[in-house]
C-alpha cells in the first residue's frame, strides 16, 4: 500500500473510537495449536457457530487463508464493564466493537481492497446460529473470532506495543483486518 493510501485510510480511522492500532504483515501471525485447543476444551461456543471451530476450518487452513493476504491492520477498542468475571455480562458490551469492526472493514473496502475481518469472541448476530444445519444467515455481518483461526493475538499486540491489560473491569477487544488488492 502506498503511503498516500495509508494516510487517507488513517484519516478516516481517526473518526472512530479505536484505542490503538498497528499495520502488520500476515507473516507475523503466530498459529499455535494450543489456541485452538483452548477453543475446543474451554469455550462453550465450540461447534455451535459459523464464527468458531470447527466451522472456520483447521488451523492449517486458517493459516493458509490468512497468509494469502498481503497486509494487515490490528486494532483495539475497550469497554468498562460492571463485572469482568461475568462472561455473559461482559460479552453484552462487545456490540460496539463489532460495529467499529464493520466500519473499519468498510473503509478498507471503499479503498478498493479485498478484505477479511476477524474479530473478538464468537459471533452474536443471531440468537441461535444456523450452524451446522444451515448456511450463515448474515455472512456480511459475521466476523470469525481471531482466536478461532488459531491466532495468538496477544503475541501480535506485544510485538506492536499495543496495550491490552488495563486492570479493573476494562475489557480490550481485538480485531484484525487482512487485505489485498483484488
Amino acid at each position: 500500500m502506498t503511503d498516500e493510501r495509508k494516510r487517507q485510510i488513517e484519516e478516516r480511522l481517526l473518526e472512530l473510537p479505536l484505542a490503538q492500532y498497528a499495520w502488520i504483515r500476515p507473516e507475523e501471525l503466530q498459529f499455535p495449536e494450543q489456541v485452538r485447543y483452548i477453543c475446543e476444551t474451554e469455550c462453550p461456543r465450540y461447534g455451535t457457530s459459523w464464527a468458531c471451530p470447527p466451522a472456520v476450518g483447521t488451523v492449517a487452513e486458517c493459516r493458509e487463508k490468512c497468509l494469502s493476504y498481503e497486509e494487515g491492520f490490528l486494532f483495539t477498542s475497550f469497554s468498562e464493564v460492571p463485572d469482568i468475571a461475568d462472561l455473559e455480562q461482559t460479552l453484552a458490551y462487545r456490540a460496539g466493537h463489532e460495529e467499529i469492526t464493520r466500519q473499519v472493514r468498510d473503509i478498507f473496502k471503499e479503498h478498493g481492497f479485498e478484505v477479511m475481518a476477524l474479530s473478538t469472541e464468537s459471533c452474536a448476530v443471531c440468537d441461535k446460529c444456523a450452524y451446522p444445519e444451515g448456511a450463515c444467515r448474515h455472512p456480511d455481518r459475521m466476523f470469525p473470532c481471531v482466536e478461532s483461526y488459531g491466532i495468538l493475538v496477544t503475541d501480535l499486540a506485544e510485538k506492536h506495543d499495543i496495550e491490552f491489560m488495563y486492570g479493573g473491569n476494562v475489557v480490550t477487544w481485538f480485531s484484525l483486518i487482512l487485505f489485498r488488492k483484488p
